[in-house]
């Protein structure tokens, strides 16, 4: 990519200064990233705005900058060209996709979206496209994966150009698909504005992430604009269960295929059984009738194989390998995923960290339980506290003893979350046991035959977060290592 190329790929962009014909050997928004022959992209971020940088990433060697016009109105040129727009947040997903020849455009790319069983969906469409005999890639909340390696996943929805880099290495492996989580603040950051989606997934919306969206009203439209912006070629999986489903598919442009078990859809589920370790329905719709033994339990992970069924239906893959890929699969890390024990009573470690998760999960688990429920629960740190009383109230209702603890509380005192959690509570249920470690201890000692002990809030997770230190912890490894003291 030469700069002549970076300009026309920026419509409506302003040259100012001379800007020589040059082989661009990197872009970066990071100026201690910048060497020799980069584009630096001044972003103004939450906490830091990218323009107070830009002599330092002409010192490191940039060739180039992208600024804001509005700086560029109180400060003018550089000491090198200038390449002003309107949004450098979207010019860098633009020039990200340019840099890396576009991939999106040849690989199909499907975004899944939604507050809760974003990561499910990944997964189960994985796993149905691996046994089609396809090869695709995954991005999201777990980690990142494909060609057989796995990767740390530090966001949800990586930046511009970690994800268009992704995309890139995933075509040159020889993937055919990528499967994505599309967070909101990834929509609303303009982070995939440069990807050219092959259809999309709604799952739900319900109440998180308000910290940052500060209304519901904000956090849907953020979600929104995924499906505001697929071509009309591309295909849209909606769950018509969700009033705001109903709203994304009046909107979007693309063809839409709705899922649901309680509304008319094209994909229904029907004659559900729960139990403890599976759960059994029927599927119709689409000319077609399969019954599905799915390891998975719960009526919200009901919803997660439907909207998966009905996107493998849309791309043509048939019902019987669709069918034998969902029987085979056994579950996601962290999200009801069953710690086995030999003490009669069964553990469950889940991802579930809003009031509306929480009520499904437990929810679900009173339909197959013969005795108590236990849940382990607190609220993160630094994050939206409008929900901390909600998730109080939901598992004090819903389960028989509560113990309230901290999850990562970052930089807040332990204590003031728990006191907001407790806010919401009108029963005597519950107990507080603010280190985490004793908090499950206390759960699995106090669990008898036929009991069900839900460790919340953290599912795959391997660290907490306490004063801003990372230290390692892992609810699993707790939960084994209680349990082995137990035998």
């Amino acid at each position: 990519m030469n700069s002549k190329q970076l300009v026309s790929s920026l419509e409506g962009c302003r040259v100012q200064g001379q800007l020589p014909d040059f082989q661009i050997k990197g872009l970066s928004c990071n100026s201690g990233d910048v060497s020799d022959g980069f584009v630096f992209v001044a972003i103004s971020g939450t906490c830091e705005d990218g323009h107070k940088f830009i002599d330092d990433a002409i010192n490191r060697g940039a060739e180039a900058v992208v600024v804001n016009g509005s700086w560029f109105m109180v400060h003018g040129a550089q000491k090198i060209p200038c390449i002003v727009v309107d949004d450098t947040r979207k010019a860098l997903a633009k020039l990200a996709a340019v840099f890396y020849g576009n991939p999106s455009d040849k690989i199909k790319v499907v975004g899944v979206t939604g507050t809760n069983g974003k990561t499910t969906i990944t997964y189960l469409i994985e796993a149905i496209l691996q046994e089609a005999g396809f090869h695709p890639g995954v991005i999201g909340t777990v980690n990142y994966r494909f060609g057989g390696e796995v990767m740390p996943s530090n966001n949800t929805t990586p930046g511009p150009l970690e994800l268009q880099r992704m995309f890139s290495a995933m075509l040159d492996a020889g993937c055919d698909y990528v499967v994505m989580e599309v967070s909101s603040h990834a929509l609303h950051q303009d982070r995939v504005e440069g990807v050219n989606f092959h259809s999309a997934i709604f799952t739900n919306l319900t109440q998180d992430h308000l910290d940052y969206h500060r209304t519901i009203e904000d956090y849907f439209q953020a979600k929104s604009r995924l499906f505001k912006n697929l071509l009309p070629s591309a295909y849209a999986v909606v769950n018509n269960d969700d009033k705001h489903g109903k709203t994304v598919a009046s909107f979007t442009k693309a063809e839409v295929l709705t899922y649901g078990i309680d509304n008319d859809a094209r994909i229904k589920a029907e004659n559900i059984k729960f139990g403890i370790a599976s759960t059994q329905f029927n599927v119709s719709g689409q000319r077609i009738d399969l019954k599905i033994n799915s390891q998975l339990i719960g009526r919200h992970n009901v919803y997660n194989i439907l909207a998966s069924i009905a996107w493998a239906l849309k791309d043509g893959i048939k019902p019987q390998i669709i069918k034998s890929a969902l029987e085979k699969f056994s579950c996601v890390p962290g999200r009801l995923e069953l710690i086995k024990s030999d003490n009669g009573f069964s553990v469950f470690v889940d991802y579930a960290h809003t009031d509306d998760a929480l009520f499904n999960v437990i929810k679900s688990l009173r339909q197959v339980s013969s005795g108590r429920i236990i849940v382990v629960f607190g609220c993160g740190g630094d994050r939206d506290k409008s929900k901390r009383p909600k998730m109080g109230r939901v598992v004090t209702e819903l389960a028989d003893m509560a113990i309230i603890t901290s999850d990562n509380p970052r930089s807040e005192v332990p204590q003031a979350i728990i006191d907001d959690i407790k806010r919401g509570i009108e029963k005597d249920n519950y107990c507080v046991v603010s280190d985490r470690r004793e908090a499950i201890k206390k759960s699995l000692d106090s669990a008898l035959s036929g009991d069900i002990v839900l460790i919340a809030g953290k599912g795959h997770e391997d660290y907490q977060i306490i004063g801003g230190l990372r230290q390692h912890f892992d609810d699993r490894e707790v939960v084994k290592k209680c349990l082995k003291f137990q035998s």
